[in-house]
């Protein structure tokens, strides 16, 4: 069965910088696009990164709130996903969640905890 498995949080200090990891198993790793999404503090679920590969390449995507400091990036080989995150702010504080899309249900990791605070 499909499964997605996040590490990388924690607690880092405004400025930081950390690197989260989504493990996937289950399913054909390197068909599938992958997302990102993170839940602030009495916020909704909000998409912050997409990967996916086709013909012509990688694509990408990042929301105005991540772009510039956040990174996604997938090995194919290690069925892994990951998001590089820089310029940390305590409003990035939030649990991070990594998912796919696979005929029309989404699968979601269970989420990793990424406190920005001094």
């Amino acid at each position: 069965q499909v499964q997605l498995v996040e590490s990388g949080g924690g607690l880092v200090q405004p400025g930081g910088s950390l690197r989260l990891s989504c493990a996937a198993s289950g399913f054909a790793f390197d068909v599938y696009a992958m997302f990102w999404y993170r839940q602030g503090p009495g916020e909704e679920r909000r998409l912050i990164a997409t990967i996916s590969d086709s013909d012509s390449g990688t694509f990408t995507f990042y929301s105005d709130s991540v772009k510039g400091r956040f990174t996604v990036s997938k090995d194919d080989a290690k069925n892994t996903m990951h998001l590089q995150m820089g310029s940390l702010k305590p409003e990035d504080t939030a649990v991070y969640y990594c998912a796919t899309l696979i005929g029309g249900t989404t699968y979601w990791g269970q989420g990793t905890q990424v406190t920005v605070s001094s």
